[in-house]
């Protein structure tokens, strides 16, 4: 998860964005459905299955996918990179196209495999000031992540980001969707995962700041000395 490669075409790097968030959000979809039909009514159980398949898919996600396009997968992260002046304004909004688009796409696919509507909306409530603020802090964290692993360890950032979203289910309110394109998807699955559609707009601004926060904290904190 990094600034976009150079060596691939941009058609190239949505299709990445848009297949990588696709797979994505079926793993996250699915994998609540799947842990809700197993868990017999634990709730903790059921978001344990639903913690570790996304914190496993996404080190596969960034692997496979981030020498294509960076491997954002998220709104939140490629206007990181915009701030970095690492993409452009015309590609950041496609690539978010491609993100959001390919998120449906993901929560539509999981209903399909598990033969339930695939077309429907949330109806699970996850609003108030402490979901919004820990909506921040899942944020926060991930893009803090990123960049400070990108500095450290460029290889790391693929198990670094799985390890992280990994925690940030159990440490955070809101179970840290941390991203405004699985936000919006999330909308679209009555299930597990879901979130109603007019939550959906606190989470996402709540995100949006917190990662604007993180990027002004490491653009400071890795500057070098002569520009402190």
């Amino acid at each position: 998860m990094s600034n976009v490669p150079a060596p691939y075409s941009f058609s190239r790097q949505l299709a990445a964005e848009f297949i990588g968030t696709a797979l994505l959000l079926a793993t996250v979809v699915g994998s609540g459905i799947m842990a809700e039909m197993l868990a017999g009514g634990n709730i903790a159980i059921a978001l344990l299955g639903n913690t570790l398949p996304t914190g496993a898919i996404l080190v596969v996600l960034i692997t496979m996918l981030g020498p294509i396009s960076g491997a954002h997968f998220n709104p939140a992260v490629s206007l990181v990179f915009f701030l970095k002046k690492q993409l452009s304004t015309d590609r950041l909004s496609l690539f978010i196209a491609a993100q959001i688009t390919g998120g449906i796409i993901g929560v539509w696919a999981a209903h399909l495999m598990f033969d339930i509507d695939v077309f429907q909306f949330s109806q699970k409530v996850r609003t108030g000031g402490a979901q919004w603020f820990a909506e921040g802090m899942a944020t926060f964290g991930l893009v803090f992540t990123i960049l400070a692993t990108i500095r450290a360890n460029k290889d790391a950032v693929a198990m670094a980001v799985g390890l992280y979203i990994t925690a940030a289910y159990w440490f955070t309110a809101s179970t840290s969707f941390a991203n405004p394109a699985v936000t919006i998807a999330r909308s679209f699955s009555n299930t597990f995962a879901g979130i109603q559609p007019t939550d959906v707009i606190g989470f996402i601004v709540s995100q949006i700041a917190g990662a604007i926060i993180a990027w002004a904290l490491c653009h400071w904190l890795f500057a070098n000395k002569e520009e402190v």
